[in-house]
């Protein structure tokens, strides 16, 4: 798999260096309506890989109508909010639960985009020779936690579902990088990954007893964010505003190629097999980007009073502060019909 570390190196330390002079104001307000055109000059650093590499490989790169000044693989929520907070990344993709961690830790960011699933993500990893079979064996167990990350959230839904609290379970907080390291070291007992991740580590333990446990908690939300003083910016908000609709679209580039995404990603950027990556590739969801965020909006709120009864995060809040509605449509309008909603299917 390719190494989001230097990508995350390079990324921090651009950050002690600029933070100084990250974006105060800017010249717009998230008030304004969102722009038409792309000032020439303008640059954005984005941390999308998926789609770095859905450009690449249909040969769309050259066709962006704002510069990408570099494209660091930093993937983790705390990476990525560490890296706004020092106004080194203009944009980047996560799942639902960084902008709340953002929130509570008093960085100022927007959903500028929203990618639904109703099928589960990741599944729980054991450590070599584990005696965990299923969720029903839970208890009393070390669980790969990080709060401010997918994996958390998965984590507090999957315990909810085997009727399990905080209190049954030792939670052993890491960030997701860490899982693997923890898990070869028998250092916890079971984890979430996701693929290929999940192959990957399979690959080199299963033969040592280590397995994967389905569960049924689902990681809703692929969300796109920008930080708020990125947004105030005119002209980068002009490039934001284009590239959510490029974000959805190689999104379903990448589904109506499969071959060619297979190669590409799979294969040449993971580091997995071919046979693995035609396995993954079979139990990836169709993708969908909602037309109206009002069902995103409420599965952020879940999440929020899920988190603070857990005692992560503390207070509540309304979860509607953690949109920009302004983008509301731009990725649904972006893509054919049949990728807006299930029920268009």
């Amino acid at each position: 798999m390719r190494s989001a570390i230097p990508g995350l190196g390079l990324v921090l330390a651009a950050a002690l260096l600029v933070a100084g002079c990250a974006t105060k104001g800017g010249d717009t307000d998230l008030s304004a309506a969102l722009p038409t055109s792309v000032p020439p000059g303008t640059k954005l650093s984005i941390s999308v890989n998926t789609a770095r590499v859905a450009l690449e490989a249909s040969g769309q790169s050259n066709t962006l109508p704002f510069t990408v000044s570099d494209w660091p693989v930093v993937q983790a929520g705390p990476d990525v909010i560490q890296a706004f907070r020092g106004g080194a990344l203009d944009v980047a993709t996560n799942a639902g639960i960084p902008p709340i961690h953002a929130h509570a830790t008093g960085v100022d960011a927007k959903i500028v985009g929203v990618k639904v699933r109703s099928t589960p993500l990741y599944q729980l990893a054991t450590a070599p020779n584990s005696a965990i079979n299923s969720l029903s064996d839970l208890r009393g167990k070390r669980i790969g936690f990080s709060p401010g990350q997918a994996q958390g959230v998965v984590v507090l839904r999957t315990l909810q579902a085997a009727g399990l609290s905080v209190s049954d379970v030792k939670l052993v907080e890491l960030n997701s990088p860490q899982f693997l390291t923890a898990l070869q070291g028998k250092q916890i007992d079971v984890a979430p990954l996701a693929e290929p991740q999940l192959t990957l580590y399979l690959a080199q333990y299963g033969e040592q007893g280590a397995r994967a446990v389905k569960t049924p908690a689902v990681d809703a939300l692929t969300i796109l964010w920008a930080p708020t003083a990125v947004l105030q910016d005119s002209g980068k908000l002009a490039a934001i505003t284009e590239f959510v609709k490029i974000w959805a679209r190689t999104d379903i580039w990448a589904w109506e190629h499969p071959d060619q995404w297979l190669d590409a990603y799979y294969v040449k950027d993971q580091k997995v097999t071919p046979d693995s990556a035609r396995r993954i590739l079979s139990t990836v969801e169709k993708p969908y980007y909602p037309a109206k965020w009002d069902d995103a909006i409420k599965w952020e709120q879940e999440t929020i009073d899920l988190v603070t009864r857990s005692g992560y995060f503390g207070s509540s809040f309304d979860a509607a502060q953690l949109f920009d509605r302004r983008f509301e449509q731009l990725a649904s309008d972006a893509v054919p019909a049949q990728y807006r909603t299930k029920e268009s299917q």
